[in-house]
């Protein structure tokens, strides 16, 4: 990864507008925000600017709006979790550029804090037009990226507003990439891999990228059972795609032609029934799966041994649980695997960097989130980065 600019570079911003790129796609209920944690994560780029002097006017998007405005999602709807967070009165704006905007500046005084209108209002912000960016920059000095999450895409306000104003990465977005490129850009060896989740054809780019580029790939979930039947184990009633085989097998012939070791479960957690604690669930082996049973986790064996694996490894990647985690007793794996990883990261022999929905959630649910090296809330720009793609957000920082 080539060097970006961060705050550090920017410079005196006192009386400067910075445009800042957040995420401020929260989860809501009811018009309650029920999740405040990306505004958590921007919360430092933007008090440190609003300290230094600057007027901070927020970008962002909030749901698929599609170029129309509707007042469902609208980011004035967001704007008390976000005042809460900051502990600052934040100025909402209807528009992202224009003479509304200019009046707002007008007003702002240093320091203070504004949020703009849905950019996804607008439909030049999804085709990432020139024209479009060119308006919104006309109210700005200088622009910030801080929303990691949004990097996959080629957007006005992620990527077309780098060619217009001096442009730098926010103190999140830095932490990632700092992050992203201690585990995969140039990781200290033995590198692990997790890949869990129920679908390898969700995945599998990333495990096509993957095999390449770490000497440990540990499969769980329902991908596992996947690869499983690709080697001629019966899976029974387990979720499996069977049509998958060939390619399950092309990525184990990659793995081997790289020197990558492919940990596949020996023991399982079975159930006639996928329920919380069925009377009908026991640990077998993986050739004694009956035909009317399911595969729901990894078992206990495979899971001392995937520990021992972490032990010997320097670097861990994490994406998705190894069972039906949300199920209890199928947490298990994950939750062992987990706490491990945790642990060797506390104690400073592991660099470990986990992302996705539901690794965070899985993560927090074992309580081990805390003591990974980073964690990061992006799910789709995570993904892409894990299969190797250039993330267009990223790349236009790059000095």
């Amino acid at each position: 990864m080539a060097g970006f600019k961060t705050l550090d570079d920017a410079g005196d911003v006192t009386g400067k507008v910075a445009l800042v790129r957040v995420d401020l796609n929260l989860p809501m209920d009811g018009g309650r925000v029920t999740d405040d944690t990306r505004v958590r994560a921007s919360a430092p780029t933007i008090l440190e600017l609003s300290r230094k002097g600057a007027k901070v006017l927020l970008l962002a998007h909030f749901g698929r709006p599609k170029g129309q405005r509707s007042s469902t999602q609208s980011l004035s709807m967001v704007i008390d979790a976000v005042q809460d967070v900051l502990g600052k009165e934040v100025m909402f704006v209807p528009e992202v550029s224009g003479p509304v905007v200019e009046q707002a500046v007008g007003i702002l005084r240093n320091g203070d804090i504004a949020i703009l209108e849905n950019t996804r209002f607008w439909p030049g912000e999804e085709a990432n037009d020139p024209e479009f960016a060119k308006s919104i920059a006309a109210n700005g000095d200088l622009f910030v990226n801080d929303a990691f999450s949004a990097a996959h895409r080629a957007h006005a306000t992620t990527e077309g507003l780098t060619h217009l104003l001096p442009s730098y990465a926010g103190r999140s977005m830095q932490a990632e990439l700092e992050a992203l490129e201690k585990a995969l850009g140039n990781p200290e060896k033995p590198v692990a891999a997790v890949v869990g989740g129920a679908k390898v054809s969700s995945k599998l780019a990333v495990l096509k990228h993957l095999v390449g580029k770490v000497d440990h790939l540990i499969i769980g979930g329902g991908m596992a059972n996947t690869f499983l039947a690709a080697r001629g184990v019966d899976v029974g009633k387990s979720l499996c795609e069977h049509e998958l085989a060939s390619t399950c097998e092309e990525i184990l012939d990659a793995a081997d032609t790289s020197g990558c070791t492919v940990h596949l479960p020996y023991d399982v957690v079975v159930a006639k029934e996928f329920a919380a604690n069925p009377p009908s669930m026991r640990i077998c082996n993986v050739h004694e799966v009956a035909t009317d049973e399911m595969i729901l986790d990894v078992g206990p064996q495979a899971v001392e041994a995937l520990a021992d694996v972490l032990k010997t490894c320097r670097t861990l990647v994490w994406n998705g649980p190894l069972g039906a985690f949300e199920t209890p007793p199928f947490d298990a794996a994950t939750v062992a695997l987990a706490k491990t990883a945790a642990a060797l990261s506390k104690e400073g022999s592991l660099v470990s960097v986990a992302g996705g929905g539901d690794t965070v959630a899985a993560l927090n649910h074992a309580g081990a989130a805390a003591d990974f090296t980073y964690i990061s809330t992006a799910g789709g720009a995570f993904l892409e980065w894990m299969e190797g793609r250039v993330l267009p957000g990223v790349a236009a920082l790059e000095a």
